[in-house]
């Protein structure tokens, strides 16, 4: 028999037939829960709540807008400091992390600020307030080391912690600490090194912020991996490792300086869409599609990989039950030469106590539902304790024995799962795929788009609780596919987007709100689908107030698509008749350059592109 549909594997599970055998040696089926599931049981499990209000279900799609896009082009005195995989980074998980890699950085501080590190180690600098008097990049910072001198060096990153403090990688393995007064105002502008430090193999910063505890400012950061694994013999041979470090300031010596207070290791086999600190420095949030887990040092290491082997391990139940629509049948099993007289069994309203003489009770708790006490009987067979319970209100079947008690294992009888499958029998078929022929097949697997197919792992959105170094909440995404992150409020934590059906869902994290701690805030219409049918794009970003959304493929052309608005002239709908009172547009922008696209960021007024030698602007709303 041959179940249809996707979850078929799980309803098996609850077909076997049981045999007439005593309980104590019959099959007992259980779930068996993936790794990933066991591993987050203690976190809460939340849902993100769609704000209805946000979402326009008579949304007619994009129309194609000739409207001309002003676009300038500025030349760079130096090429961008582009490095390129080596032989050795062959995995999807390098080319996501390093391959696609958006060399141009938004300072989200400071209005259409932007920066980007050149072949000479300088951090440049292009700050826009008229886009008729734009000024060359100008030079903010130059990197000590010398970058080229590293044979497995990464690309240079840059992170805006706060509005005074910024951390840069020069893809070689060291950090730098950076205090940097008001960015984009040349006559206060002054990037000063409070802390450098070689930290081991080459990496990129994923996040940073920057926070006061207790009087004491403090500097935390990601810094993204991918390393060698030489245990993996099965897989990609690499895992990804993201690094959670604290900088803090101490006093030495009548000085301020600043030391690593704390280094703590995530891994995982996948490189995260999304990974944030929350701004105050308690906790962070990842977007994976293959879970990551804190290393602890080997002492704690040796003892985790124990208890990991004991929480595998199978347990054996400490009572099977079983059911009929008028009673309740309880097995435990008792230890050698126990005699009825050590065995007491109490029935105090809506419980049970089943316990041996002196010992703690064996089975104790509130039963599910009514019993009639004075019906029920228990015997000792085969060296098991049996218990029949009859119940109070014939016909209804009991999901538990005892209210929330996961020691015991159910049992169906033969014909009980009869009578399951026989209800199921509408789903399942004798053959695998008895009519291929057919004219409308249930599902056309070539029809399916990337979003839409089902993954043993599926993408997990985790919070990370800081102190506990345990996941606290986590959020299935399922088909809901990660499409970008934005920075709407740098104060608050980078914003993630996400598609939900065709539409795509612009989500800000709230730390601060553990009931809500997801936040829609912004719908982007048919962006879902409007982004699948681009097999080229490279990067996608929206502005700060989600006036429109960008995509950019990797050479020259860079897609617009603007919210709706209110149309000046009145326009019809032909087919209905109607009047058309708001339109959304798209607009495409065609760049002057062959060189690859490296960098796009989105501000309110103006998109930002990036390629080796040239950086263009293209204004795309006249005003905020």
């Amino acid at each position: 028999m041959v179940l249809r549909g996707l979850h078929a594997s799980y309803l098996l599970q609850w077909l076997l037939p049981a045999s007439s055998q005593p309980p104590s040696k019959l099959f007992a089926v259980r779930r068996q829960l993936p790794a990933r599931a066991t591993a987050m049981e203690a976190a809460a499990n939340c849902s993100l709540r769609v704000n209805r209000q946000l979402l326009d279900p008579k949304f007619e799609g994009y129309k194609l807008s000739l409207e001309p896009l002003a676009c300038y082009q500025l030349g760079l005195d130096s090429a961008v400091a582009e490095v390129k995989l080596r032989d050795d980074q062959y995995t999807l998980d390098h080319m996501r992390a390093f391959g696609m890699y958006n060399y141009l950085h938004l300072d989200s501080w400071y209005q259409d600020n932007v920066y980007y590190v050149d072949q000479l180690g300088r951090v440049m600098n292009l700050s826009v307030t008229l886009d008729t008097a734009l000024r060359k990049p100008r030079e903010v910072f130059r990197l000590p080391t010398d970058m080229t001198a590293c044979d497995n060096r990464l690309c240079a990153s840059i992170h805006f912690s706060s509005s005074t403090w910024v951390t840069i990688s020069d893809g070689t393995g060291r950090l730098y600490l950076i205090k940097t007064g008001k960015r984009g105002d040349a006559a206060s502008e002054k990037w000063e090194i409070m802390f450098n430090e070689e930290l081991g193999s080459p990496f990129v910063i994923a996040h940073s912020v920057s926070f006061i505890k207790s009087d004491v400012h403090s500097v935390a950061g990601l810094l993204l991996r991918v390393e060698k694994d030489e245990l993996d013999a099965k897989g990609s041979g690499f895992y990804v490792s993201l690094e959670w470090v604290t900088m803090t300031e101490v006093d030495k010596e009548d000085n301020k300086i600043y030391e690593i207070f704390k280094r703590r290791v995530l891994q995982g086999k996948s490189v995260p869409h999304y990974a944030a600190i929350e701004p105050g420095g308690d906790a962070l949030m990842i977007v994976s599609y293959k879970p990551f887990r804190f290393m602890k040092d080997e002492e704690n290491q040796l003892e985790e990989n124990e208890d990991g082997k004991i929480a595998d391990e199978k347990k054996d139940p400490v009572y099977y039950w079983q059911q009929t629509e008028d009673d309740l049948t309880v097995t435990i099993h008792l230890p050698q030469d126990i005699t009825k007289d050590d065995i007491q069994i109490q029935f105090p309203p809506e419980g049970i106590i089943v316990a041996l003489k002196n010992q703690s009770p064996l089975l104790e708790g509130k039963l599910y539902s009514s019993i009639d006490h004075e019906s029920c009987t228990w015997i000792i067979r085969d060296n098991s304790l049996e218990i029949s319970i009859i119940k109070k209100d014939e016909g209804p079947m009991w999901p538990e024995l005892i209210v929330d008690d996961s020691r015991g294992e159910f049992i169906m009888d033969s014909s009980q799962c009869s009578a399951v499958a026989e209800r199921l029998m509408h789903l399942t078929s004798e053959e695998m795929n008895p009519h291929p022929e057919k004219e409308n097949p249930p599902c056309n697997a070539q029809e399916l788009e990337e979003c839409d197919i089902f993954l043993e792992d599926s993408t997990s959105l985790c919070r990370f609780d800081g102190n506990t170094l345990k996941i606290t909440h986590v959020v299935n995404l399922g088909s809901n596919q990660y499409l970008f992150s934005a920075v709407v409020d740098p104060k608050e934590m980078p914003c993630f987007c996400l598609r939900h059906d065709i539409d795509a869902l612009l989500w800000q994290p709230r730390s601060n709100q553990p009931d809500s701690m997801w936040e829609h805030i912004a719908t982007f219409n048919a962006l879902g689908y409007v982004q699948a049918s681009k097999q080229d794009k490279k990067f996608t970003a929206c502005p700060p107030n989600y006036s429109y959304a960008a995509l950019c493929e990797c050479l020259r052309r860079v897609f617009i698509y603007r919210q709706p608005t209110p149309l000046s002239t009145v326009l019809y709908n032909r087919k209905e008749g109607r009047q058309v009172g708001q339109v959304a547009k798209q607009l495409v922008a065609t760049l002057e350059a062959s060189d690859p696209i490296l960098g796009f960021q989105a501000t309110n007024e103006r998109l930002f592109v990036l390629t080796t030698k040239s950086l263009f602007l293209i204004k795309v709303n006249t005003e905020n």
